[in-house]
């Protein structure tokens, strides 16, 4: 009887232990996946934050491309991008004060940087426009560079 209730214990201390081993293998897993998903979230978010302003200003791009509807132009202390230059209202896209800045007024009317509307941070704009080749180069707020360039159609439609 006394070897029957040892090798009882015996055997429940076993499955005790074995269901420690178990759930400390569960939360390692846990935790390794949590870390890696926060990893990953915090990697894409530096993206997002990144890429988010020269998309933006691609979009406004696109969507002004007709003859004479794009210009860059002196602005403030630097260059401003202006949309539907040859329009009545302009907008005017530029940085000032650590922001991205919007700015939509009459084309002629003006205006000072401060009067915009900040879009999101942003540390510098660089804006070149040459023989219909747009180049963007935005340095977000954390100090990461994107730049891109865009061919200008000009309200002409795309080849094939």
């Amino acid at each position: 009887m006394r070897e029957k209730q040892v090798k009882h214990h015996i055997d429940s201390l076993a499955a005790l232990l074995l269901f420690g081993v178990f759930a400390a293998c569960v939360l390692v897993v846990l935790f390794t996946g949590a870390d890696a998903y926060r990893r990953l979230t915090s990697r894409d978010q530096a993206a997002y934050e990144r890429r988010t302003g020269v998309q933006y200003i691609a979009t406004r791009v696109r969507q002004s491309d007709h003859a004479g509807g794009v210009a860059v132009e002196p602005f403030g202390d630097g260059d401003a991008l202006v949309l539907g230059a040859d329009e009545t209202y302009a907008a005017r896209v530029y940085c000032y004060d650590g922001w991205l800045m919007e700015l939509y007024c009459l084309a002629e009317e003006p205006m000072e940087p401060q009067d915009g509307q900040r879009i999101l941070e942003a540390e510098k704009l660089a804006l070149s426009l040459e023989d219909g080749l747009l180049e963007i180069s935005l340095t977000a707020a954390g100090g990461a560079e994107d730049t891109l360039r865009l061919a200008l159609r000009s309200g002409e439609e795309a080849a094939g």
